[in-house]
């Protein structure tokens, strides 16, 4: 009678956590799967058959699914590792002691970038680096670069402003890694020599790969799947230049309204996403 009662107490607590949570994730995701096996363009509702595989087949021959793929990667490839060196020197400068008011200052100032919201970042950077009133090409001397229009100053766009957002996000979590080192541990290791890497690398390290996995696998996850601060500084242009991967997702679905390939192409882009993610957790903990 009181494991009954037990397990009914327990399923009212997180029961409607539960059903909230496959409301709200688990259900698009099987809707996404069937729309992926069937032809289903929202202009021809009536014609709506099952295709099996057909769209995975098309998008997997499609060269404008690799080219935007490629971009989507080289923008992970380059930002993620500066939001690590970068986010990592911020927590090494604010793990010293004798900075507990600098400390304090610095890390309300990091939250400010995490607080805006990926469409606001976009539209800040089209006023900013607007070619004839941005206040960026006024600082320069009035210079007149084309930050947005130009394909590589747009690419290197989206690079500043995504490290930008998300360098104090990883300096806050490595920060955290850092303060979970034994004192007696590290002072110990100073002692011993005066060469920080040597302290970082076997001190200090074992303590940042949980923070670190996380970062790898939330940031991999978020750049791949960026949408908003593209599409409010670029539109995915000029040309397709940043048309990264989501944004052709959305072309294809809600501007060609071909949800059965758009919906291959995400499953394809989760499918993808989830095995990045293996790939750190092994990568980082070989025990696994």
């Amino acid at each position: 009678m009181r494991g009954k009662v037990s397990r009914r107490t327990v399923f009212a607590f997180i029961g409607p956590a539960v059903i909230g949570l496959a409301m709200v994730g688990i259900a698009p995701l099987l809707y996404a799967g069937w729309t992926s096996l069937h032809f289903f363009n929202l202009t021809k509702l009536r014609r709506v058959k099952f295709i099996g595989l057909d769209n995975y087949e098309s998008v997997l021959t499609d060269p404008v699914f690799w080219e935007a793929m490629g971009r989507t990667f080289a923008l992970l490839g380059t930002a993620l590792p500066l939001q690590i060196v970068f986010g990592l020197g911020i927590a090494l400068v604010l793990h010293q002691p004798r900075l507990s008011l600098l400390k304090t200052l610095t890390r309300l100032s990091l939250v400010l970038p995490m607080a805006t919201t990926y469409a606001v970042v976009g539209l800040l950077g089209q006023v900013m680096f607007n070619q004839k009133f941005g206040v960026v090409n006024q600082l320069l001397g009035g210079v007149n670069v084309n930050w947005i229009g130009d394909p590589n100053n747009a690419f290197i766009m989206i690079i500043f402003w995504d490290v930008w957002q998300w360098t104090p996000f990883v300096a806050l979590v490595l920060l955290a890694g850092l303060t979970m080192v034994p004192v007696e541990i590290e002072e110990a290791a100073r002692l011993e020599t005066r060469k920080w890497w040597t302290v970082l690398r076997y001190v200090q390290f074992p303590y940042l790969v949980p923070g670190l996995v996380a970062i790898l696998i939330l940031r991999t996850a978020d750049t791949l799947k960026l949408f908003d601060m593209v599409f409010t500084l670029t539109r995915g242009g000029p040309g397709s230049s940043t048309e990264f991967i989501s944004l052709m997702i959305q072309r294809v679905g809600f501007r060609g309204f071909d949800q059965g390939l758009a919906s291959a192409q995400a499953i394809i882009l989760l499918i993808i996403t989830i095995v990045l993610a293996q790939l750190y957790i092994r990568a980082f903990y070989k025990e696994v």
